[in-house]
């Protein structure tokens, strides 16, 4: 997200004008009413499906690297952040009554071959990875808060914290040579696709 401040989405403009409305004049419709808390169950369903990916992509590097390793420790400090934020989710979709994703299995098997594919080749492809899916989460945590502007502050609150851990992320694998990996370029392309699909995929399904 800065390369994180996309253009908000015809629902998402709707759904600010929304907001503004409940703000002004403290009312909105039924239908609107609606609208707002199907956007709310959205973003946690999404944002719960993409935390338990995240935390599978990092298992899948750290059951090839392992924990003690120089690059093992770093990844263990990012799963031990993600765990924080699927926890997180964990609660919000019980306290929310918030249907998970049904395609949670899928994103257990493919998050944890994607990160153990990377891994196999080699730190700075694990890294790449890294730097991919963190781009692409940043940039979707910074559209939900331009979304929910002075609403749900909670909520709001929770998502630029979590923002920025996976901007420290995105950070960390360009640190450990994430654009030195081969085939860097197309290899980020492919998972940042995969990864929008699987957000746009899991708000629905």
């Amino acid at each position: 997200m800065s390369p994180y401040s996309p253009s908000l989405p015809t629902h998402s403009r709707n759904t600010n004008i929304i907001i503004k409305r409940i703000i002004v004049f403290g009312k909105i419709s039924g239908i609107e009413k609606r609208e707002f808390e199907n956007i709310l169950d959205q973003i946690i369903r999404v944002d719960h499906a993409g935390e338990y990916g995240a935390t599978r992509i990092y298992d899948g590097q750290i059951a090839i690297f392992g924990k003690e390793s120089k690059i093992g420790k770093t990844i263990q400090h990012m799963a031990d952040q993600e765990q924080e934020h699927i926890e997180k989710f964990n609660e919000l979709i019980i306290e929310k009554r918030v249907r998970p994703t049904a395609l949670l299995p899928l994103w257990n098997v493919a998050g944890f071959a994607l990160g153990a594919g990377t891994a196999l080749m080699g730190e700075k492809a694990a890294m790449a990875c890294t730097v991919a899916v963190e781009k692409v989460i940043g940039d979707h945590y910074r559209e939900q808060q331009d979304l929910l502007e002075d609403d749900e502050k909670e909520l709001k609150k929770t998502i630029a914290k979590f923002e920025k851990d996976e901007l420290e992320h995105h950070d960390i694998g360009l640190e450990h040579d994430a654009e030195s990996a081969p085939g860097y370029k197309i290899m980020t392309k492919v998972i940042e696709l995969g990864c929008k699909t699987a957000i746009a995929i899991s708000k629905k399904i």
